[in-house]
């Protein structure tokens, strides 16, 4: 038994031993190695130069690659910029064109006001026109005041027309009645220049007129609306209507 014990030591020993010396012998290997891969005759100042060569190359090789990194930087930075310009000037004509949209919208809304306020002012000039004109108290006063308020109503008839049938219904006499035809008969006369009976004046009576059958220009205006819806116009009449 004892002896065995010292076999196993002596062997750890030995083996302890062994390692250290294979470490020895291969760093001498990769010494030789290195020597022998450098040109020249001389082992230690031959050597020396291959090692800053490679260094050398290193220092270039990363001055290549930091250029290359700047240069692509700076391409970046560049497109950036172009991007930013861009943007900026897009952003420009929106705003632009934003602004020109009001000032055409707030330009069209002045005109319209301006618009309307000419409308307003010039409204009650023609209305104060038209209130202060004037028409002779007879006949030919009495068509023409007739005339302009048929005109604003849209019922047909020229100042001939009204003439000529009021000539021969009354001789131009507004306070004519008629008391022996058919219809004072029946106990409703025609009155008037243009010889109207009540229920045909009533019924075709013209808003802002009198109501008095007798009045002339009431009369002419009920007479010639009439007129208008029976046969087109007062002008087509030639007789008794």
């Amino acid at each position: 038994m004892p002896k065995n014990v010292l076999t196993r030591v002596h062997t750890r020993a030995l083996t302890k031993q062994g390692k250290i010396a294979v470490a020895g012998v291969a760093a001498l290997g990769t010494a030789a190695l290195a020597f022998s891969a450098a040109p020249g005759h001389s082992g230690t100042v031959t050597g020396a130069p291959a090692a800053h060569v490679q260094v050398a190359g290193s220092s270039t090789a990363l001055k290549n690659v930091k250029g290359t990194v700047t240069d692509q930087a700076a391409a970046d930075t560049v497109k950036l910029d172009r991007i930013a310009a861009q943007k900026k000037a897009d952003e420009a004509a929106a705003a632009k064109k934003a602004a020109d949209q009001a000032a055409a919208k707030k330009a069209a809304q002045d005109r319209a006001a301006s618009q309307a306020a000419n409308r307003s002012v010039q409204r009650p000039q023609m209305e104060t026109v038209a209130a202060t004109k004037t028409y002779a108290n007879n006949l030919d006063g009495w068509i023409r005041e007739s005339l302009d308020i048929m005109r604003s109503k849209g019922i047909p008839g020229s100042y001939n027309g009204l003439y000529r049938n009021i000539i021969r219904e009354s001789s131009g006499n507004p306070m004519a009645i008629n008391n022996w035809d058919i219809n004072a008969a029946n106990g409703i006369p025609s009155k008037g220049l243009l010889q109207v009976i009540q229920p045909t004046f009533n019924t075709y009576h013209v808003s802002g007129t009198s109501w008095d059958i007798y009045n002339p220009v009431a009369n002419i205006t009920a007479a010639a609306n009439y007129a208008a819806h029976r046969y087109g116009s007062m002008d087509n009449v030639n007789s008794a209507y």
